[in-house]
């Protein structure tokens, strides 16, 4: 069983050098950690990576594009951010 230290990429051993299985260590915990959320129905833990940027949610069947190893990158989520933002603006727009 690997120690806390060294987590998923102690299967490796000594082999790689440390650096690397450091990156591939946390590339690989956020990938296959249940933090991610379905956009679609909010669910944890039933997404998956179809290949990559492509992601299938299990239980709402919702396919949708991200980044290679995490579901959202941080420019996909500013993007997201501005068209909500004016979204919300045409929408207080026309109710005037």
């Amino acid at each position: 069983m690997p120690s806390k230290k060294v987590g998923i990429s102690g299967r490796f051993k000594a082999r790689y050098g440390a650096t690397l299985r450091k990156r591939w260590r946390q590339i690989m915990e956020k990938q296959k950690g249940d933090s991610m959320r379905c956009p679609k129905c909010e669910t944890r833990g039933s997404i998956y990576r179809v290949s990559v940027g492509i992601w299938h949610c299990k239980k709402c069947n919702a396919k949708f594009t991200g980044g290679a190893y995490n579901i959202e990158t941080p420019r996909g989520a500013e993007s997201f951010r501005v068209a909500k933002r004016k979204q919300r603006e045409l929408e207080v727009i026309e109710e005037e």
